[in-house]
């Protein structure tokens, strides 16, 4: 899956694009390279496990890649391992006509604790954060960093107003200050304003100690669901 071209960006996206290249520059990069290459090797078996479990749990697809928004507006397929039902989207929607404060809780947070698309395997794989493994592909692809940003639909980067300027000065993260400070346990305004912390104060280190931070907060599945 290619990454769509900056002229399928919304007008909202192009008024604040900079074209300016990521956060981190060379330094950054080769981080990721190095560790992502590094990761696919050490997480083989796993992956492969993983695989099998999501192909035998219903016979669907083993991976599953939604559009997101990435550095200065270009768009990429984010992928994941497949947690949800083949038919998700209709089970989300008659879900949401049926469940008020349901449908409030994702208007506001675009994610739901107890979200009825999810299957047993996938259940499991969320509360670990296993499966977000496949964005290893998408850092060696170029469309995200081991650290940045959660990559965010079109509709979400809007809620960022102002702060979207910071969002697409770099590549979205496998992991970042948001996920490792709580995660889904803060509010949305918290999370845009971590990305933005984390955009404005970038250096090398800071992307080592959050990678260090991620450990025991997945281990503890903080904030995860």
């Amino acid at each position: 899956m290619k990454s769509a071209t900056r002229s399928a960006m919304s007008p909202f996206f192009s008024s604040i694009a900079t074209g300016a290249p990521p956060v981190g520059g060379i330094s950054k990069r080769s981080f990721d390279i190095l560790a992502a290459v590094a990761a696919l090797v050490l997480l083989s078996p796993i992956f492969l496990l993983i695989m099998a479990l999501v192909k035998l749990s219903d016979g669907g697809s083993i991976f599953y890649g939604h559009r997101r928004v990435g550095h200065n507006g270009q768009t990429f397929h984010c992928l994941k391992f497949r947690t949800m039902m083949p038919n998700g989207d209709a089970v989300l929607q008659e879900f949401l006509r049926n469940n008020p404060a349901a449908y409030e809780e994702w208007r506001t947070t675009r994610k739901l604790q107890h979200d009825p698309r999810v299957t047993i395997v996938g259940s499991v794989l969320r509360k670990l954060s296993l499966d977000e493994l496949p964005q290893i592909i998408n850092i060696l692809r170029g469309e995200m960093s081991v650290v940045g940003p959660r990559p965010v639909v079109e509709d979400e980067l809007e809620m960022y107003e102002a702060a979207a300027v910071y969002y697409l000065q770099t590549r979205p993260g496998l992991t970042g200050l948001w996920q490792v400070s709580g995660r889904n346990d803060v509010s949305y305004a918290s999370r845009v304003a971590f990305d933005t912390h984390y955009v404005r104060n970038w250096s090398l280190l800071a992307d080592f100690v959050i990678v260090v931070r991620t450990i025991p907060a997945v281990c503890l599945s903080r904030g995860s669901y």
